[in-house]
């Protein structure tokens, strides 16, 4: 009886990226990395020595203010990554122009556009890599920085709010917000306090001009007081010229700062975008709601530039790449210079309610991929 013989299942072959993306992929790692620990240690650099002045002329201890460095560098990812995707760029794709090696491949049959694709897709995958990096690691980093800068301000005789953050005290659950603190250092503007309510809404909100601290107690003046009733509604509105309220001056920091603290740079996409619910639920606007929802919308818009920087990038190396590295350089640093104006330019306009903030926090990447797709467009045809 003749045996029947089994099949063996072949072994599929490992999947393997062709030459040309390999190659391409080679001559990217070594200039995004380089740009993107530069950029590190020059955040961090920039913070150490801002914050050596509490060291020096404020006393503060040593490890506080390291420790507060170390764990603020984080807070760079979101820009670090579209710098670094942008320098990798220009250096790596302006190489191969320098040395011909895109003018033969397109002699050759291969596309400019096949060319490029590469490059894109690595601009993506850092885009996925900074929106994780600054979900996960950017957020819990810049918490532990923020409770030991406020460990630092206990052991100063500085006033502990900083400006343009929202604030939870865990004593009372008031949250503070201070839009300017001027250089006396206890002189506030722009101030606003959040009281909850039993039912998840705010019961009252108080809003003042300027507040100044004596001691312990936060004086507001210029005041307007809004109360709300159990469904969110507003039952009453005064205005007052002076009203005092107490600050949560306690030895520990960690008295003051909660793990439900309310700074956008210390809570991930879902938390900042509760909080920006809760807000206008209680019918909060202007610049206190413009600057969470600039901050939410930055979530995403950041980390995405990293790919906005490839497109734009890709057809300044085509174009100038024959003129050295030093040109790759200078253009890095001007694109990066007029992508951050456009960013703050537009941020300034969503946080005043010129324009939606969503539309402020995109627009600089919208206008930025527009015009390196329309490039290339140019340089392929």
């Amino acid at each position: 009886m003749a045996s029947v013989a089994r099949a063996v299942p072949l072994a599929r072959p490992p999947v393997k990226l062709p030459i040309l993306d390999v190659y391409l992929i080679s001559e990217y790692v070594g200039p995004f990395f380089f740009a993107f620990i530069a950029f590190l240690l020059f955040w961090g650099l920039n913070i150490f020595f801002i914050a050596a002045d509490f060291i020096i002329n404020a006393h503060a201890p040593f490890f506080l203010v390291f420790r507060f460095v170390i764990f603020r560098i984080p807070q760079s990812i979101p820009i670090a990554f579209p710098f670094a995707t942008l320098f990798a760029t220009l250096l790596a794709m302006g190489r191969l122009m320098g040395d011909h090696e895109i003018t033969a491949l397109r002699t050759s049959g291969v596309s400019l556009w096949r060319i490029c694709l590469t490059p894109v897709i690595f601009g993506a995958v850092a885009f996925l890599v900074a929106y994780g990096m600054n979900e996960y690691i950017a957020a819990p980093s810049v918490d532990l920085s923020t409770r030991t800068f406020y460990q630092i301000i206990y052991h100063t005789a500085s006033l502990p709010v900083e400006p343009q953050i929202f604030r939870k005290d865990p004593d009372t659950n008031n949250v503070f917000y201070v839009a300017q603190v001027l250089p006396d250092g206890k002189t506030m503007q722009g101030v606003q306090l959040f009281k909850p309510g039993r039912s998840g809404y705010w019961s009252e909100v108080i809003s003042a001009k300027t507040a100044r601290v004596e001691g312990a107690t936060m004086i507001l003046n210029d005041v307007v007081d809004t109360r709300f009733n159990a469904d969110g509604g507003v039952s009453s509105q005064v205005q007052d010229k002076a009203v005092s309220v107490g600050l949560p001056l306690a030895e520990s920091a960690a008295q003051f700062i909660s793990s439900t603290n309310s700074d956008s740079y210390t809570m991930n996409t879902k938390q900042l975008s509760a909080q920006v619910h809760m807000l206008q639920s209680q019918g909060v606007g202007g610049t206190a709601l413009g600057t969470m929802q600039i901050n939410l919308a930055n979530k995403v818009a950041l980390p995405f530039a990293s790919l906005a920087a490839v497109l734009i990038a890709l057809p300044l190396a085509i174009r100038f790449g024959k003129r050295g590295r030093m040109l790759g350089i200078a253009l890095s640093i001007i694109a990066f210079v007029v992508y951050m104006m456009f960013t703050l330019a537009f941020a300034a306009l969503g946080r005043n309610g010129a324009i939606n903030p969503y539309v402020a926090a995109w627009t600089p990447n919208v206008i930025f991929g527009m015009a390196g797709l329309a490039l290339l467009w140019w340089e392929e045809h």
